[in-house]
């Protein structure tokens, strides 16, 4: 439950921004006090690791009133300093990998604070086409209203964008202009430049890039959010909508985003000036992952046009097909390169843990393939499910056979090990 004090001030922030679409707050810092930051620190992820002071969130919590006095006072007198993330890689699916960054729990608290007031003024401007990193959104909702416009409106064309490496390539100038025209709080503003200038420290060595905001961080989702707002969101309201022959949408989930266009030369509109107005920005549309592509319902698709007709967005693969009744839908079915980024982290977890006591294994096993099903677990994807299921036995089977050169497992014995140790049934979980 929120704090009694602090709802009341974000709903009054939220009102004043829905009544005038033109005010700027200035006045904004004093809110932040010891039961703002109690209540940010509630809404603050206790699982991620610990930054580069190592302090993890139960140590805090031991002295947690304490800490928040002594952190309200150095916000208060200005001396908070802001401290560098860690960085850590991921490998993405291409081969290439992805940066992720490790604030320290304090740090979080901070930005949690700043977020929830950023988010209370925002969510009053930002378009209803933006799912991403925001409260009460979800990515299913995006895929639901994704494939009801593409069967209603005569959707025939979708411009599926890729932007090259987002977070790192946002403009901190442009940043800190755009959040000026709602937030012009000192106090506020500095603290993010101080977040954006920080610095990253990987493997002792800190760096400062001169662009991008830090992945990993609260605030960063509110702040790449914003970007987007003024450079796609706005712009395609406001300019290209308006100039369209025909009916389009735009769909963003943070920076993943497709364009749907009833007409051909509207889509080819879209895909001549989409990188010239993200240049602007100093963004960059990716040359060969972005794609026109033709979704037209089959049968009324021409012989003359290109395209597979399948696109992916949030990690599902979107195709045309015949119902059993006989209708085309759309069905989605999770996206090859998904299938083969869990299959590959399955297969690796299965390696490293297999010494582990079972019944630790199965458990994460569980958990593993529950947050797999309640993602992926969309009506028509039943048959992928299945096939990971079967995937996870088998890696599991495999590498319980390798924890000694006498402890090989056939597969009668491992169907008896799963009568003690089931794991989970694929199941539909959204039915839309």
């Amino acid at each position: 439950m929120r704090s009694p004090t602090v709802t009341p001030q974000l709903q009054r922030i939220a009102a004043q921004a829905a009544h005038d679409a033109d005010r700027v707050f200035t006045t904004l810092a004093h809110l932040i006090d010891e039961d703002f930051l109690r209540e940010a620190y509630r809404q603050t992820n206790k699982s991620s690791a610990a930054g580069i002071d190592g302090v993890t969130a139960k140590q805090y919590a031991e002295h947690l009133d304490e800490n928040l006095r002594d952190l309200h006072e150095r916000l208060r007198s200005g001396c908070y300093q802001a401290p560098p993330v860690e960085r850590v890689w991921l490998e993405k699916d291409d081969g290439g990998q992805r940066p992720i960054g490790k604030p320290t729990f304090e740090d979080k608290i901070v930005q949690r604070a700043v977020a929830m007031l950023l988010e209370a003024i925002y969510e009053q401007d930002f378009q209803d086409s933006s799912y991403g990193f925001r409260r009460g959104r979800s990515p299913h909702e995006a895929l639901h209203e994704l494939r009801e416009r593409c069967m209603t409106e005569g959707i025939g064309w979708i411009v599926d964008a890729d932007v090259s490496g987002y977070f790192d390539s946002i403009d901190k100038t442009w940043l800190r202009d755009m959040l000026r025209k709602r937030v012009n709080d000192g106090s506020i503003l500095r603290l993010i430049g101080k977040w954006l200038h920080a610095g990253v420290m990987e493997e002792g060595v800190l760096t400062h890039p001169e662009t991008g905001v830090p992945q990993g961080g609260v605030i960063s989702p509110v702040l790449a959010n914003l970007f987007l707002h003024h450079v796609l969101d706005e712009w395609f309201e406001r300019e290209v909508r308006p100039r369209m022959k025909g009916r389009c949408f735009l769909m963003r989930f943070a920076d993943d985003f497709v364009m749907g266009c009833e007409l051909e030369t509207d889509a080819r509109r879209i895909m001549a000036v989409l990188p010239k107005r993200f240049a602007r920005f100093g963004l960059r549309i990716h040359p060969t992952k972005t794609a026109l592509i033709a979704f037209r319902k089959p049968g009324a698709r021409q012989d003359t046009e290109d395209g597979n007709g399948t696109f992916d967005f949030l990690g599902l693969t979107h195709y045309w097909t015949k119902s059993r009744r006989g209708c085309w839908v759309i069905k989605r079915k999770t996206a090859g390169k998904r299938i083969r980024r869990t299959k590959k982290s399955l297969w690796r977890w299965c390696r490293t843990n297999r010494h582990a006591p079972l019944k630790d294994q199965y458990q994460m096993l569980c958990l593993k393939l529950r947050g797999h099903f309640q993602y992926y677990g969309i009506r028509g994807n039943f048959r992928m499910l299945e096939g990971m299921a079967r995937y996870a036995e088998k890696a599991w089977r495999y590498w319980l056979s390798r924890r000694s050169s006498k402890s090989g497992i056939g597969w009668e014995k491992f169907r008896k090990l799963l009568g003690v140790y089931p794991l989970p049934i694929p199941k539909i979980v959204h039915n839309i």
